[in-house]
């Protein structure tokens, strides 16, 4: 189990309270229903079952988030592998603690990373150029994801602050869930790193995805695709239309990589959620057969700390899960943009303290939470180090 930390913290990792007690039981939450055998037996067979419908979820995570992370102008192949985490290593604030039996109570969130790689480095030295974090309601299989932008002003973890994908580079997976647990009071110790390679015929395989395409888009969309076509020397199919229409895994691609229209990357982050629900939609229709066959596939092109055994296993379960809501953060209300100083162009919780309150809002219906010691201390530092940046 992950070990709670207090809110202070050292140069180059926090300082963390040792475990009292036994080990637990990963971070899976009890069902506090009593078991009809023996009380032992029936909260290993809980775990087993807390298990099952996990990795349920994560049968869809991993077959469509390569959706997501279209951030490569050369597509290679990349080698993939299990990574195994030290739960000890993973910083959850101690506030979170508490809210994990109550609010958090029932959800299971994990992070999804895309890193901005062309040598197929999915483990560290490389940036993560898309973040987010899935959350599922493990008893309704609803699904929630969330969008941190790239560029956004956190502390790393380390008591050091830049833009939040920096936390992939230095440190892996691990410090990026660290940096997001860290900044945003949130408990995730599991996580999927994607590489393009795979992404087209992943759609494809699904029979394409349906996107709403506009005038603004449609040049960039063709122009994406076309180098992406040049690259995996394929022929395309340009896009000659607007409107509601199916796309092929090419044409998905190059319009998620779509940045240079209004709302530039935010937008792009808008539309990298979109086609996962897109094809979150596709694959409910396919059948298991195909769905094994991909997961097979894009299990080798990522890293993650699940098992694809378990996942192949428990695919014929996946229409018990569907995203109901997506979002960016920070929230279009609370964010700004600016250049500050050597870090560059930078996009800036305002109140750090406030997007926390409206996250844990937006995934976990909590409209009285109240941020962790931690996090009111990076709220106060970004605010300190921007304020004199931004007009």
């Amino acid at each position: 189990m992950a070990k709670y930390v207090e809110d202070e913290y050292e140069e180059e990792r926090p300082r963390k309270k040792s475990s009292s007690g036994g080990k637990k039981s990963s971070g899976k939450k009890k069902s506090g229903k009593k078991g009809s055998g023996k009380k032992g037996s029936g909260k290993k067979a809980q775990a087993r079952k807390q298990r099952r419908r996990i990795i349920i979820f994560i049968v869809e995570i991993i077959i469509l988030v390569v959706a997501v992370f279209v951030l490569y102008s050369v597509l290679t192949a990349t080698k993939g592998g299990k990574m195994e985490i030290e739960e000890d290593d993973i910083i959850i604030n101690e506030t979170v603690k508490e809210a994990q039996e109550t609010t958090m109570k029932g959800y299971r969130n994990i992070a999804l990373f895309g890193v901005d790689s062309t040598s197929g480095a999915l483990t560290k030295n490389t940036r993560s150029d898309t973040i987010m974090i899935a959350s599922v309601n493990l008893d309704t299989g609803e699904c929630k994801l969330v969008s941190v932008y790239r560029d956004t002003y956190l502390n790393l973890s380390n008591d050091s602050y830049n833009k939040c994908n920096a936390a992939y580079a230095k440190g892996g997976p691990e410090q990026a869930i660290n940096m997001l647990n860290m900044n945003l009071d949130m408990n995730i110790t599991d996580f999927v790193t994607v590489g393009f390679a795979g992404l087209t015929d992943t759609i494809d395989a699904l029979g394409g995805v349906y996107i709403d395409v506009d005038d603004a888009e449609i040049s960039h969309l063709n122009n994406y695709q076309l180098c992406i076509a040049e690259d995996l020397k394929r022929t395309y199919t340009p896009v000659t239309t607007t409107g509601y229409q199916l796309l092929d895994g090419l044409q998905a691609t190059g319009y998620c990589r779509i940045r240079y229209t209004a709302g530039d990357d935010f937008k792009r982050a808008e539309r990298q959620r979109e086609v996962l629900t897109a094809v979150a939609d596709q694959a409910k229709k396919a059948p298991v057969t195909t769905l094994t066959e991909t997961a097979n596939n894009v299990f080798s092109e990522t890293y993650t700390s699940l098992d694809l055994s378990e996942i192949v296993e428990l695919l014929g379960n996946i229409n018990n899960y569907y995203i109901s809501d997506t979002a960016g953060f920070p929230q279009e209300s609370n964010r700004a943009t600016g250049t500050i100083g050597s870090k560059g162009s930078c996009v800036i919780p305002v109140s750090l303290e406030d997007n926390v309150k409206w996250l844990h809002q937006f995934l976990f219906d909590d409209y009285n939470y109240e941020p962790s010691a931690t996090v009111k201390e990076c709220s106060d530092k970004i605010y300190s180090d921007t304020n004199g940046y931004l007009k």
